[in-house]
Order: C-alpha cells, then sequence, then structure tokens
C-alpha cells in the first residue's frame, strides 16, 4: 500500500484526485477504495470527471482535519 499521505501533502494536491490517490490519504488499499466507492460507502463524495470517479481535494482535507489528521 505504500506510505500515506500527510495532511500537508493533500493540501497541495490539484482540485480533483483519484480515487487512488484519495486511498492513499485515507490511509486504505486502492482495492478498499473502489469497494466504497462501488457501495456508495466512501467517506468523502465522488465526483465524475472525463468519466472516472474523483474527490476533491477540498472535501479530502475536510474529511482528515475532522478526523484529527489521523494520516498526518
Amino acid at each position: 500500500m505504500g506510505e500515506p499521505a500527510t495532511l500537508d501533502e493533500v493540501r497541495a494536491w490539484p482540485a480533483l484526485v483519484s480515487l487512488t490517490q484519495a486511498a492513499r490519504a485515507l490511509n486504505i488499499s486502492r482495492t478498499t477504495a473502489f469497494t466504497l466507492a462501488a457501495k456508495g460507502q466512501f467517506p468523502v463524495p465522488l465526483e465524475r470527471a472525463l468519466g472516472q470517479q474523483r474527490v476533491r481535494t477540498a472535501d479530502l482535507i475536510r474529511y482528515l482535519e475532522a478526523d484529527g489528521g489521523a494520516s498526518s
């Protein structure tokens, strides 16, 4: 799975990121991220961009900050 992204790293990301990149910030596997998304249970809202599911970085930051920045 690799190292989780820190909150500071996430803050430097572009406005929309892939589900895989969001999974890294949440410290979950890519498989878990896609499973949660398919079930409508991903912890942050998903966007459709260019036919793919994306996560708004601002939503991801809000989630991580509310979680106490557990990934940082």
